[in-house]
């Protein structure tokens, strides 16, 4: 008996030469297939275009490289897939692997999740829109699923339910919002710090589709759209000994006796004590070029092919150098392979999109990250300012007056000058400083839990002033125009949404932070508030703060901020001025208009003698615990 011959199967090919990109990539008639993988024995992907078969649709390798691919017609986005890395299935775990690039996902009926092919055709657009200048930004952080969350019932804010808001974003003057991480992330609360899959945006907040409508919304309103993005680690899920390979009993070395909580993540992953994070035990092996590529990529699909306006990157410490949390905080070790992809990106964005902004959370006061690329520095745009918001905290927290330390602000202010008044984000409260570790929300802590006593009302708006008054890039933190006053996060489950009655309950706070984001942003007479130049008079000893900002100076441009921290009202208080002449109060934070006693202020004429080392001085009216701002005609 004869055997018919079996026709041998056709040769494996990689992807078409023009089909680039990674993760799931639609083209006309189909969807490439590519991942990146240096010790699978075979790879494919399995999907609701092929029953899940694990070997239906195998990949073949890219030439001589490490990266895997196909091409398979009739694939439509929004299809459901994962790729199969038979190499990876060990005990307790499948060969199923999610794609690292998936931008979307979705439950898969099981208790876990699938990718979906995301399609490219839909189009980010804000009409008339463009970016705007750093210089006249006014910030503002918010947590999407605590922003605007519906009460009864109970659940967390979407995508939807944040546009909502933005009428009255744009009312308040805030011209760039900073969103808090949106990758998934494992469980369903979270602030967003403990990222699975840093392309996908979250399901539970509308996914990419509601995403791209809520760009689009918010460009539409003027209001750009800044990110928060997480690179320093990842929460490991997939990607977690993604093709099965780890150096075995490699554990962290620095981290003893904690070694034996630790087993070491693969190829995205460092396999030493490197791979240590006081978030997790999984640090990217920027080592790596195509982990590099990896975390570059993410910056350009959220600038270039999601159109915001900017990247916030969390704790940069984290990717260029390695601390030890544990036992030893003055133990530092530089990742060179850190600090040239954080160049890297910079470098990129700088020459591609070059108004657009980049910060870094670094916190360390190293003044590199800000420094130029030609002078060796990271070239990063801004970074948070943690040594000014300590400061200015202080400031307005401190039990007595007598306890202020007025100079120490001043010193900060006055840093920030020429070159450097703009690389700082200032701010009173943020997500981290209203953290209950913190001790909350400021005007909970300067009402002892009170916070709409007169002490709180006037001292936290008196802080929030000064952000947004001196040189740097002020940022708000959600509900701090209405005194919201519970700490973020609430560590429940399910963390409670601001409250946005208060801001009918405290419209007069809401109208004073109005008024002084619109001196900074828009006053035709208050234009030195955009302006690089700052000098913090030395006027200490009655804790009043006074600075004199300006751009080219003259009329309408030149400025003078004075701020008293104490409990103390004066009817005549002198202050040196840099021009003589009529110099009329633009804003005074103690007005009848804000819900305050309304300290009887006024108009000065410097016709006083030299003071301060400036020319020329003026007889000021000032309420305790006050904000005035003055500038001339």
């Amino acid at each position: 008996m004869s055997v018919a011959p079996v026709a041998p199967l056709p040769p494996i090919a990689p992807a078409a030469a023009g089909h680039t990109g990674m993760g799931a990539i639609p083209y006309p008639g189909g969807v490439t297939f590519r991942v990146w993988s240096m010790f699978a024995d075979s790879v494919s992907v399995a999907g609701e275009f092929n029953g899940w078969s694990e070997t239906a649709t195998p990949l073949a390798r890219d030439g001589t490289s490490n990266y895997w691919s196909v091409d398979v017609p009739g694939v439509t986005a929004g299809r459901a897939y994962k790729f199969v890395l038979p190499y990876a299935a060990q005990p307790g775990r499948n060969p199923y692997r999610m794609d690292p690039y998936v931008r979307s996902l979705a439950p898969d009926g099981n208790g876990n999740m699938n990718a979906i092919v995301a399609s490219t055709d839909a189009a980010y657009e804000g009409g008339a829109y463009s970016t705007p200048a750093w210089n006249e930004a006014v910030l503002y952080e918010l947590h999407i699923p605590t922003f605007n969350a519906s009460l009864a019932p109970a659940e967390p804010g979407t995508f939807d339910s944040a546009m909502v808001r933005l009428p009255e974003l744009a009312q308040l003057g805030v011209d760039a919002i900073e969103i808090m991480p949106l990758g998934q992330f494992p469980g369903t609360a979270g602030t967003g710090y403990n990222p699975g899959y840093i392309f996908a945006v979250d399901n539970d907040y509308g996914g990419p589709d509601g995403f791209r409508t809520y760009v689009n919304a918010t460009h539409s309103q003027g209001i750009a759209v800044i990110l928060d993005v997480v690179y320093n680690h990842v929460s490991g899920l997939d990607l977690w000994q993604f093709d099965g390979w780890s150096i075995e009993g490699n554990l962290c070395g620095w981290c003893t006796p904690y070694a034996e909580n630790y087993t070491d993540g693969g190829i995205y992953f460092f396999e030493d004590s490197r791979a240590h994070t006081p978030y997790s035990h999984a640090r990217f092996d920027v080592g790596r070029q195509e982990v590099c590529q990896y975390l570059f990529d993410n910056v350009t699909r959220w600038l270039e092919d999601r159109l915001l306006d900017g990247l916030r990157f969390d704790s940069t410490v984290s990717i260029r150098n390695i601390q030890d949390q544990f036992e030893n905080w003055s133990l530092v070790q530089a990742v060179p392979e850190g600090i040239a992809l954080l160049q890297r990106m910079n470098q990129h964005v700088q020459s591609t999109q070059g108004w657009k902004i980049m910060i870094a959370e670094d916190l360390q006061g190293d003044g590199s990250i800000t420094a130029p690329l030609s002078a060796g520095g990271y070239g990063f745009n801004a970074q948070w300012d943690d040594n000014f918001c300590g400061k200015l905290r202080w400031a307005a927290t401190a039990p007595m007056d007598n306890q202020r330390n007025i100079g120490d602000l001043a010193g900060a202010i006055a840093g920030m000058n020429g070159e450097n008044a703009f690389k700082s984000i200032l701010y009173s409260e943020n997500h981290d400083q209203d953290d209950p570790r913190q001790g909350g929300r400021l005007p909970a802590i300067i009402g002892n839990g009170v916070a709409d006593s007169w002490f709180a009302r006037k001292q936290s708006t008196l802080a929030a002033c000064v952000v947004l008054s001196a040189p740097g890039i002020p940022m708000l933190f959600m509900g701090q125009e209405f005194l919201e006053y519970r700490p973020f996060p609430n560590y429940g489950a399910n963390p409670e949404p601001i409250d946005w009655s208060r801001k009918d309950t405290y419209s007069e706070i809401w109208t004073l932070y109005r008024d002084m984001i619109g001196l900074r942003r828009t006053g035709s007479n208050t234009r030195g508030l955009r302006g690089a130049n700052v000098h913090v008079l030395p006027v200490f000893g009655d804790d009043v703060l006074v600075y004199h900002r300006w751009d080219q100076g003259g009329p309408g441009d030149d400025v003078l901020v004075v701020c008293n921290f104490a409990n103390q009202s004066y009817a005549n208080y002198q202050v040196g001025v840099p021009r003589p002449g009529m110099w009329r109060v633009r804003f005074n934070s103690d007005s009848g208009n804000y819900g305050f006693t309304n300290w009887p202020c006024y108009d000065t004429d410097a016709n006083g003698p030299t003071l301060n080392g400036m020319p020329y001085s003026a007889d000021l009216s000032l309420g305790a615990y006050t904000c005035l701002v003055l500038s001339q005609d």
